[in-house]
């Protein structure tokens, strides 16, 4: 791990501490990778090999033709290339995984100096090189097949943000999951609940709040990550939602707030080391991606919520400095009794 990031997290004192927790980090995607692919089928299952594969074979090959040491064994490059296959389409042509994980790591991340270095999230950068290269690709959604049709063709659906992002009601939302099977009425709270359980068109990693919030609490309880951005960006998200006009519950179930929360928006390189610029940038985050939904042409805006608060990081930490190793002056104690 590069001193960068050894320095920008004290859970991190040596590169055996980073391979640690990026194990951490697998371990915590398993659920939603396995739910993904049980749900979407051989095409998600595809685009994650491939996607794993290219990230792990470009950071060899740049860092060989570039002589630099070789460092996939600290695992980084197998977690940029899994969260980049959990927040596409599962559909993905395949070739264009590809080439969005090897965007990744060579242009956002070894560009840059390599691990440690790169100002912006690798795979959120991949994602919106994606949508700003290939946008049909990239707002083709996948209907679940379910664990019994692995081997079915994809049914091509809507989001529940796609949905409202046209005009349409909640109540569509509701209509919509009925009519294709995925909610056993249109009502209301039985659509929140087929959303919290995440049986619905989305990202291959996206769409399973429960299973994203179980990742979450083992990344707190091994201190993997910090609560402070995510819980910040969740609550923007929710007042900016209400502020807006729009349903919180939809707006923080239906797309990708929860997955960039736990797993985008506490990055150790990309976000600021403090606990209040933790706060802000959550905040930032949130506000970001509720308004890019709101008044952009896109449904959503995690990608560049959080990508536009990591440019802003290094201005955080500058503003909101940590002081290492400093104790305040003490006042001197006044004289009792005046002079003589």
């Amino acid at each position: 791990m590069a001193d960068l990031l050894l320095a920008s997290s004290p859970h991190i004192a040596s590169p055996d501490d980073s391979r640690r927790l990026m194990g951490h980090m697998l371990i915590a995607l398993t659920p939603v990778t396995v739910f993904g692919v049980l749900s979407f089928g051989l095409s998600a299952l595809l685009n994650i090999l491939v996607s794993l594969a290219a990230a792990e074979l470009a950071e060899f090959l740049f860092r060989k033709i570039t002589r630099q040491d070789i460092r996939n064994g600290d695992l980084s490059a197998a977690i940029t290339g899994l969260l980049l296959a959990l927040i596409i389409p599962p559909g993905t042509p395949l070739w264009i995984t590809a080439l969005g994980s090897v965007f990744a790591i060579i242009v956002a991340k070894e560009f840059f100096g390599g691990l440690g270095a790169n100002v912006f999230n690798p795979a959120l950068t991949g994602r919106a090189f994606l949508i700003m290269s290939f946008p049909a690709a990239m707002t083709t959604w996948n209907r679940p097949t379910g664990s019994g049709g692995f081997l079915a063709d994809a049914v091509t659906g809507a989001t529940p943000l796609g949905i409202l992002k046209v005009g349409e009601t909640v109540a569509d939302v509701g209509r919509s999951f009925a009519e294709t099977g995925l909610a056993a009425s249109p009502d209301y709270w039985p659509v929140i609940k087929t959303m919290f359980i995440g049986y619905h068109g989305g990202s291959t990693g996206e769409t399973s709040a429960l299973l994203i919030l179980a990742g979450c609490f083992y990344l707190l309880i091994t201190k993997t990550i910090d609560w402070r951005a995510p819980a910040a960006m969740i609550a923007a998200t929710v007042l900016g939602s209400l502020v807006l006009g729009m349903d919180p519950l939809i707006g923080v179930l239906g797309g990708g707030v929860l997955f960039g929360a736990v797993f985008m928006a506490t990055d150790y390189v990309s976000g600021p080391i403090t606990a209040l610029g933790k706060l802000i940038f959550g905040c930032g985050a949130g506000l970001i991606t509720v308004l890019i939904r709101k008044f952009g042409n896109y449904p959503e805006g995690v990608t560049y919520g959080i990508l536009i608060m990591n440019a802003a990081a290094p201005f955080l930490n500058k503003l909101i400095q940590k002081k290492y190793g400093f104790v305040p002056k003490k006042k001197p104690v006044a004289a009792q009794g005046g002079a003589k």
